[in-house]
């Protein structure tokens, strides 16, 4: 057994599974070198979880997504080292981002061989292998390669090897999460739609109101030629048709549109969107058993945000949020922190000033006198807040123009430590070089394309691609800075939660997006997780920035239903 009695302890462990549920363990020491002969199991999910037990070794494995869901039927465990997700901080890095990120890309890059293309799903899953057990794996290429990630996550000069640990977490959280399942309440979601939208209809058939909609569209242009309201050629024609000419049928086209169609038109999109997005196919596809389990994409987004594939895990709208509902005897601890991108500005630059207004609890309030604000809860200070929002956002996503220039330029004189930050990375992107978030993550390089245009002799062009990438890359160190905060907010959490487990079963993380989680709890243990999750955000921002007056305050709410949240 690895580490039995007279071994010493392993504190990695790396894990090359087999078909039909075996695999081989071999323990490592922390530099990735061998520490004992492998060890052949045929059931690998019960000897990680034995093995858990006994030494909570840092797991080795190519991807967390293949290895992990058939352990949770038996445990969890605390920490994990996930090459494939590793392998894509890494090449990020390195200014290789999109390369292939398998163990045998990874495994022939090292040895000058040819690189295959990564299989699966682009964050490397192999979606087969969640329900029937881990593919073959080859474990001398998963040393190999971990040893390799080992020494580079080292040479890094950003900490790159806490990322690689937080990302690491991430991907146990992701199948945790998916194993849970987020609490949904069919009954509620369909009487939602049916409320909404009228009856399920028949297959093909619109909703009643969705039809309802559509012949008061038609009626409305006119009524001498049917209009299909789903099709936006035929709606441009019939707004041409009474004599109004529009570029698009977006909404907020639509909403600048002095005709009567309109607000039908605009019904009409929003029930559709959610008719499509979340209608009763969804209901049917997506939630089993009372619970909606998504497919997380682990740094799914190339600023280290998460994505999911399939069921809009990120987009729940706010209305069904009603179907969101604790199981009897428990309790939903939500959490989101607040204004987040730009405390996470205040601590990356070190403006002392700007970091003295983002320690008080609302940012925009405190940056309100600079704007001529008067006492909190007025109409001057409630405006003069809403300009200091206004810079901020500009600061940050590159703005500039009209009113919010001057603003900015208030700020900018006030705060320049702050704003010299995000203006040397859009320098930076505009002179086509990388820049990293706080831990290390890296943006994309420019195009070969973009290259060729910022070469040419148009300055129109040259100019706006210019400019986009400053822009792209001014945002960059900021959000993805502040995803950074969030992954350690998760990881740090997940810890916390397992220590909270009592008698029963454990508190348990069962949503993450951007800068919210909820955790699905047993009702006397919420106000224990509330706080659980107000020290972990605290200690993310330690982790993360290091000493900083800044705070990463949590807006936290225990309640029956997510709709009651906010």
């Amino acid at each position: 057994m690895v580490g039995g009695q007279g071994q010493n302890v392993p504190v990695r462990i790396a894990v090359a599974g087999r078909a039909g549920g075996g695999g081989v363990l071999r323990p490592l020491t922390d530099e990735g070198v061998p520490a004992g002969p492998p060890e052949p199991v045929a059931d690998l999910a019960a000897a990680i979880v034995a093995a858990e037990r006994a030494h909570a070794p840092r797991w080795v494995w190519a991807a967390t997504s293949r290895v992990y869901p058939a352990v949770l039927d038996g445990g969890r465990v605390a920490r994990a080292h996930d090459l494939e997700l590793v392998e894509g901080l890494l090449l990020g890095h390195a200014g290789r981002y999109g390369e292939p990120r398998s163990v045998a890309a990874a495994r022939a890059r090292l040895r000058g061989a040819p690189v295959p293309a990564d299989a699966g799903p682009p964050d490397g899953s192999v979606q087969p292998a969640l329900f029937g057990g881990p593919p073959d794996d080859d474990l001398d290429a998963i040393i190999e390669v971990h040893a390799d990630q080992v020494r580079r996550l080292a040479a890094a000069e950003e900490p790159l090897g806490l990322l690689a640990a937080a990302e690491s977490a991430g991907g146990l959280a992701a199948a945790e999460m998916s194993r849970h399942g987020l609490p949904w309440r069919v009954d509620l979601h369909d009487a939602l739609l049916t409320e909404s939208l009228g009856p399920r209809p028949g297959p093909g058939l619109r909703p009643r109101r969705l039809q309802e909609l559509a012949d008061l569209i038609g009626t409305a242009f006119g009524g001498r030629v049917p209009v299909n309201p789903d099709s936006p050629a035929q709606l441009l024609r019939a707004f041409a048709a009474t004599g109004v000419s529009v570029p698009s049928t977006r909404a907020y086209v639509l909403n600048r549109v002095d005709h009567p169609v309109v607000p039908l038109l605009l019904e009409y999109k929003e029930l559709a969107r959610l008719h499509a997005a979340h209608g009763w196919s969804w209901l049917d596809t997506w939630v089993r058993d009372g619970r909606f389990r998504p497919e997380y994409v682990v740094g799914g987004v190339v600023s280290g945000r998460w994505a999911s594939r399939g069921g809009g895990a990120l987009q729940i709208p706010r209305v069904l949020r009603r179907a969101v509902v604790a199981d009897p005897g428990w309790a939903l601890v939500v959490a989101d922190a607040a204004q987040l991108e730009p405390r996470v500005l205040a601590a990356l630059a070190g403006d002392r000033a700007f970091a003295a207004a983002a320690s008080h609890g609302d940012l925009y309030s405190a940056l309100a006198e600079v704007y001529g604000g008067a006492r909190a809860g007025s109409d001057a200070h409630a405006e003069a807040r809403g300009k200091a929002k206004i810079a901020l956002l500009s600061a940050m996503y590159g703005g500039g123009g009209g009113e919010a220039g001057q603003l900015l330029a208030v700020l900018r004189h006030r705060f320049p430590t702050a704003f010299e930050y995000v203006e040397a990375a859009a320098r930076a992107g505009e002179a086509g070089r990388l820049v990293r978030s706080r831990l290390g993550r890296t943006c994309p390089p420019p195009t070969a394309a973009w290259r060729d245009l910022t070469a040419t002799d148009d300055t129109d062009r040259s100019g706006s691609a210019l400019r986009g990438r400053g822009r792209f890359t001014r945002n960059f160190v900021v959000q993805a800075s502040a995803a950074d905060w969030a992954l350690a907010l998760l990881a740090t959490l997940r810890g916390r939660l397992a220590g909270l487990a009592g008698r029963g079963t454990a508190p348990h993380l069962v949503f993450f997006q951007h800068d919210e989680v909820i955790v699905h709890t047993p009702r006397d243990r919420a106000e224990a997780v509330a706080d659980a999750v107000r020290a972990a955000g605290a200690e993310a921002g330690r982790l993360v920035f290091g000493p900083t007056p800044v705070v990463f305050p949590l807006e936290v709410a225990v309640v029956d239903c997510y709709a009651d949240a906010k």
